[in-house]
């Protein structure tokens, strides 16, 4: 092959390339961020003779008051006439937020609920490297703007009628079962405290059924709701990679999971007992870095039936 020859195939690859990239940006950016989705799956973890229970999984909206659409999808899941909303954090995307989070889940009021934070339900998010997520799990920047978290927990816990999971354990009902949840604040953060939880999860009534609840799936969290004896256990925080290679999956969790376990339904097993646990790819995306690519935001929509 003359110069000239090989030059004109190496400027046709670079060009190939190129609008690879180019195509790929437009779609992660300008289309596919907004093709919401539900996913739906079906469980066999109630006791005989109960009747199915809808949950409703929501996590990682990262709301900005802007974001209409999103909103409106949001709140048209209402239609789907959940028994329970599980609300696994990162709520917020912008300071103000709120304004665009009551869009989409006044709706939902009066449905029985739980949350836990995530780190963005109480710091702004910040602009970052994408590439520092292959170095292992973000950092937390010390001059990230405040958001009002007491505004946020206000709406979900008086206005929905939600309860905090934060380090905590209730027991509630929902669709005429008895449900006992327990959840930890956002793991991504250390804000997880795993030692108070079997004291409180001992001293919860018997359930029908019992929830662990986290934003930020870390091994030592799901271990843990597994050993308390959690029957289903929801996640979020890992946006399913985000950005995922077509026929291997996520790139990056952003925690320990195993990436093959970093969206969707799945099982964990610790210590004899293995439990199914749901990790939501999150509704949203940092206001900084507006892209998904082959990762469709998603609600999870999980029903609940007999053994």
């Amino acid at each position: 092959m003359t110069g000239s020859g090989s030059a004109r195939t190496a400027l046709t690859t670079l060009g190939v390339v190129g609008a690879v990239g180019v195509g790929a940006a437009v779609w992660g950016i300008g289309i596919e961020r907004y093709l919401f989705t539900i996913r739906r799956h079906e469980l066999r973890v109630l006791p005989t003779g109960a009747a199915p229970l809808r949950v409703l999984h929501l996590s990682d909206a990262h709301m900005a008051p802007w974001q209409h659409r999103k909103q409106r999808w949001i709140a048209g899941l209402a239609a789907l006439e959940p028994d329970l909303i599980v609300n696994t954090g990162d709520n917020l995307g912008h300071v103000d937020g709120l304004r665009g989070l009551r869009a989409a889940l006044d709706p939902f009021r009066g449905i029985p609920g739980v949350f836990v934070h995530g780190s963005n339900d109480h710091t702004a998010p910040s602009p970052r490297n994408p590439l520092r997520y292959f170095m292992g799990p973000s950092k937390h920047k010390s001059e990230a703007e405040p958001l009002d978290t007491g505004a946020l927990d206000s709406y979900l816990s008086d206005d929905l009628g939600w309860r905090d999971l934060n380090n905590a354990a209730t027991a509630l009902e929902a669709g005429g079962l008895r449900i006992d949840a327990f959840g930890v604040s956002d793991a991504h953060r250390h804000w997880d405290d795993l030692e108070v939880l079997p004291e409180l999860v001992t001293a919860l009534p018997e359930a029908d059924l019992s929830i662990g609840v986290t934003h930020a799936p870390y091994r030592r969290v799901l271990d843990s709701f597994t050993d308390l004896g959690a029957e289903v256990i929801f996640g979020g925080h890992t946006h399913g990679g985000q950005v995922r290679v077509p026929g291997f999956g996520a790139l990056v969790a952003n925690c320990d999971i195993p990436l093959r376990q970093a969206r969707g339904l799945s099982d964990w097993s610790h210590d004899g007992r293995t439990v199914p646990l749901n990790v939501s790819a999150g509704l949203g995306h940092s206001i900084y870095a507006p892209v998904r690519f082959a990762c469709f935001p998603e609600a999870s929509l999980i029903t609940l039936l007999p053994r």
